[in-house]
């Protein structure tokens, strides 16, 4: 009984993975997920200012003036455009310009006198990354300017306690360690679900899933077929990834066990297919599907920790994200991808996956029963 039961659940698993692979679609979404979009994620770094158009209005003319002019510089800003005052506005509504500094008539004369002297910054909000931290940099760069001209020299300030910085884990502060890696890890819970929820919309469109219903299979053997199956193509899919783009391409070293890190992933991804399927029963067809999958992978991706510090995040949300497969995977392949870590200090993780994991497939195996029983 055991034995047929196995030989069921591998069959019908055989049968998904021909499906899947005669569906060009899903195939290139899987090709593009776990190469050019964990290398665009390593290589881009949004988060670093880059070749800001800044232009400049230089009223003054004056040795100070020149100097902070001479200050802005690539990579962090392109060269500045010297503009009259006039073209201010139009060039910030234009676009060509995220900032506009104006240095006034005078302001090399009020500097030296210790008068008052004003500057203006003008800024895109709107662009909302390089606002932010360009006006930063952009008063450090000219307060440090007139800080030395006003001194007359280039002297370097000896602080009264030496800060010794040592950067853990990533010594060169290299972003795309990061960015490799956590692609990966968000990619593995996305394509698990959408590979999933489409591999049982396809049969429901396709007619197949009829077919299954008179065979001597259960609810349970078609639904464990489907986990395995897409689980093993999307851990076939991150391995490949992860030693052939990120360690390969990238250059990028994984501190820890990688059989650790893909045995949380299969525990994730027993969590994530199901719910994909829990998914696919609720919709219709394919692209009520795809905007369930906006619904939940936002949230998921978001709020898990791996895009922004889930210790910030309100308590509120911290305490419903402990629900979420997810936000114990970020912090599961965090701790043996960046730090090294062992299983003795990621059990907890690996506890919590295997349990959501559990509800997860006995909740979605109820409501696929109930779904395939109105097929019937």
């Amino acid at each position: 009984m055991l034995r047929r039961k196995i030989g069921n659940i591998y069959r019908l698993g055989v049968k998904e993975l021909w499906s899947l692979w005669r569906d060009p679609v899903m195939m290139v979404l899987i090709l593009v997920a776990f190469t050019l979009s964990v290398y665009s994620a390593a290589s881009s770094m949004p988060e670093t200012l880059n070749n800001a158009p800044i232009a400049i209005v230089d009223e003054d003319q004056s040795q100070l003036s020149q100097r902070i002019i001479a200050a802005f510089y690539p990579p962090g800003f392109i060269l500045p455009a010297m503009i009259e005052q006039s073209q201010v506005d139009p060039g910030l509504d234009s676009g060509r310009y995220t900032f506009a500094l104006i240095i006034p008539s005078g302001f090399q004369r009020d500097v030296l006198a210790g008068r008052r002297a004003q500057i203006q910054l003008n800024t895109d909000a709107t662009r909302m990354f390089q606002a932010f931290t360009g006006s930063g940099y952009i008063q450090q760069i000219v307060m440090g300017e007139i800080t030395e001209f006003v001194q007359r020299h280039r002297a370097v300030t000896v602080p009264a306690v030496d800060l010794a910085l040592r950067a853990r884990f990533n010594p060169a502060l290299e972003k795309s360690w990061f960015g490799g890696l956590a692609q990966i890890i968000n990619q593995i819970a996305m394509l698990s679900i959408i590979l999933a929820g489409a591999a049982l919309i396809r049969e429901r469109e396709h007619g197949t899933i009829e077919h299954l219903l008179v065979m001597p299979v259960t609810p349970g053997e078609i639904m464990l077929a489907k986990v395995w199956s897409m689980s093993l193509v999307v851990l076939a899919a991150a391995a490949l990834s992860m030693n052939l783009v990120v360690r390969g391409l990238l250059g990028v070293p994984v501190a820890g066990s990688l059989w650790l890190f893909f045995s949380g992933a299969a525990l994730v991804l027993f969590a994530t297919t199901s719910l994909g399927i829990f998914m696919a029963t609720l919709a219709r067809n394919m692209p009520q599907f795809g905007m369930l999958v906006v619904l939940v992978l936002l949230p998921l991706q978001m709020l898990s920790g791996g895009s922004t510090p889930f210790e910030s995040m309100p308590k509120l949300v911290q305490t419903f994200m402990q629900l979420a497969p997810t936000t114990h995977f970020v912090k599961l392949g965090g701790s043996i991808l960046f730090r090294g870590a062992g299983f003795d200090v990621v059990w907890p993780q690996f506890l919590a996956l295997a349990a959501i994991g559990t509800a997860l497939f006995v909740f979605s195996l109820a409501r696929f029963r109930r779904a395939i029983g109105r097929m019937a």
